[in-house]
């Protein structure tokens, strides 16, 4: 566990948490002292989705991450949720504050991504990115600073990406053969709505911040979408980033989109294993990266 315990009594909510980049993010927060309700749609088995028009299944549940966090001697609860369903939206946030006795942090982490090009996408696919990346963390702060002012503060972070940047010219024949347009699009609306609501909170001490890969982060849901040879980035220091966002006052910190390398490395911010117990090597500037990436998240 974490020595620092930076959230040591807070309680957090982690979207998407069943896997891959919601667990590691539930996993850090939890080794610094967190208690982390962890939910989706895959309790304890399994849930099936569909991706490029065909039924697919991705391994990972909410019993795995809690069984995780407690063998590291963390504390979370399982909580599952269908974000797309609006009655299970809508009353997640006050079932995780009643399950967990408050809410001091929200993570936006939960998505849903089906790369398509523009003129081959279907309404659906459409409909669902927008569901996922603007409704979805809209709903959900909405709930989450009422409870966050009783406490007089909170924090908010929304997973943004950097595909959000325009594609680079010349354009690179990944931008020519597309599929990412709208998931691209609306992850730039979530970083935008971030900053805003970022300025609309500041006075009510609670901090808004988006954190995003700086490349890829090779998970069960994007194994698909990523090639086999892209150099991935290790989730950990996307996690300690999220953690960085979670415990100074709103007036010090809040407003950012944030990456996961370019932010530790512009702060020297040691990175620690999801568990908290051992110090990574310090964070390096990828090479992948999208030329105009923010190194500090202003």
């Amino acid at each position: 566990m974490d020595k620092d315990r930076k959230l040591a009594g807070k309680v957090a909510l982690v979207t998407g948490s069943s896997r891959g980049i919601g667990r590691a993010i539930a996993q850090r927060l939890a080794s610094a002292g967190a208690t982390v309700v962890v939910t989706g749609r895959s309790a304890t088995a399994p849930a099936s989705g569909k991706r490029f028009g065909q039924d697919q299944v991705v391994p990972g549940t909410l019993a795995e991450t809690v069984a995780l966090i407690e063998a590291a001697g963390g504390k979370a609860l399982a909580l599952a949720a269908d974000l797309e369903d609006p009655a299970q939206r809508d009353s997640l946030v006050d079932r995780a504050a009643d399950l967990a006795g408050g809410l001091d942090v929200l993570v936006n982490n939960a998505g849903f991504a089906d790369y398509a090009r523009v003129e081959d996408m279907t309404l659906d696919t459409f409909d669902r990115t927008v569901e996922h990346y603007v409704r979805v963390p809209f709903r959900l702060a909405q709930d989450a600073i009422r409870h966050m002012r009783k406490g007089g503060a909170g924090w908010i972070v929304n997973v943004g990406s950097i595909t959000a940047y325009p594609p680079v010219r010349p354009y690179l024949d990944y931008a020519k053969q597309g599929g990412d347009v709208i998931y691209a699009s609306v992850k730039a609306a979530l970083h935008r709505m971030t900053q805003g609501l970022a300025a609309e909170m500041v006075d009510a001490n609670i901090a808004v911040n988006a954190v995003g890969p700086s490349t890829a982060i090779r998970t069960p849901g994007a194994e698909a979408l990523i090639p086999a040879d892209y150099p991935c980035e290790d989730v950990a220091y996307l996690a300690e980033t999220v953690l960085a966002m979670c415990h100074l006052p709103a007036a010090e910190r809040t407003g950012l989109v944030a990456f996961s390398m370019h932010f530790p490395h512009a702060l020297s911010l040691p990175v620690y294993s999801l568990d908290g117990t051992q110090l990574l090597p310090p964070a390096e500037l990828p090479i992948y990266s999208h030329p105009a990436t923010s190194h500090d998240g202003l």
